[in-house]
C-alpha cells in the first residue's frame, strides 16, 4: 500500500510558474496525467494560459472565479470545472481563499504532461493575457458573473460570498 500526503505542512510554498498566492503539491505525475493539490489564498491567482490535456479542477474547500475561454464563473466547494485541451483558461480568488484538486489527462499520444501550462512557449501568452485581463479579474465579484450550471440539489456552501 502506498499512501501520499497533501495539505497544509506538505505543499510548495512557491507554487506552479504563472500563479500568484498558490502553494501546490505534486500527489502523482506520469505519462498518463497529473494530480496535484493547489491552495490559493486570498487574492490568488492562476494566470491565463492553455494546455494540450484535458484538466479538471475539483474545488475541495473555499471558493473563487474560474474563467474558461471567455466564460467567467464563481465556483465553490463541491464544483468540478473542466478545462479542455487548448482552451485558455485561469482561477483566482479574492475574498476568500480556495483549496483543488487538479487532474490533468494526457492527450493520447502526448507524453508530456504540462500542469498549468509550464513550457516556455506559454510565458509570452500568460503575460499577454494577464495584462489584457486583470482589470476584468478584480471587478469579478459584480453581481453579473453567472454560478455554473448545478446538477442535483443545491446546498449551502462555503467559498466567496453570493
Amino acid at each position: 500500500m502506498e499512501i501520499r500526503r497533501f495539505g497544509i505542512g506538505h505543499r510548495r510554498p512557491d507554487g506552479p510558474p504563472g500563479t500568484t498566492g498558490v502553494q501546490g503539491l505534486a500527489i502523482h505525475s506520469d505519462a498518463r496525467g497529473v494530480i496535484a493539490e493547489l491552495a490559493l489564498e486570498r487574492g490568488g491567482s492562476i494566470a491565463p494560459h492553455s494546455n494540450p490535456n484535458l484538466t479538471y479542477l475539483l474545488v475541495i474547500e473555499g471558493g473563487g472565479f474560474v474563467r474558461v475561454g471567455d466564460e467567467t464563473s464563481r465556483v465553490s466547494a463541491g464544483d468540478a470545472v473542466v478545462w479542455p485541451p487548448d482552451v485558455v483558461h485561469a482561477a483566482w480568488t479574492e475574498l476568500t481563499p480556495m483549496r483543488a484538486i487538479v487532474v490533468e489527462f494526457a492527450r493520447a499520444g502526448n507524453q508530456e504532461t504540462r500542469l498549468l501550462g509550464t513550457g516556455a512557449e506559454d510565458a509570452a501568452a500568460i503575460a499577454a493575457e494577464s495584462e489584457s485581463t486583470s482589470s476584468d479579474a478584480v471587478t469579478s465579484t459584480d453581481s453579473s458573473v453567472p454560478r455554473p450550471a448545478i446538477v442535483g440539489t443545491p446546498i449551502a456552501r462555503d467559498g466567496e460570498p453570493w
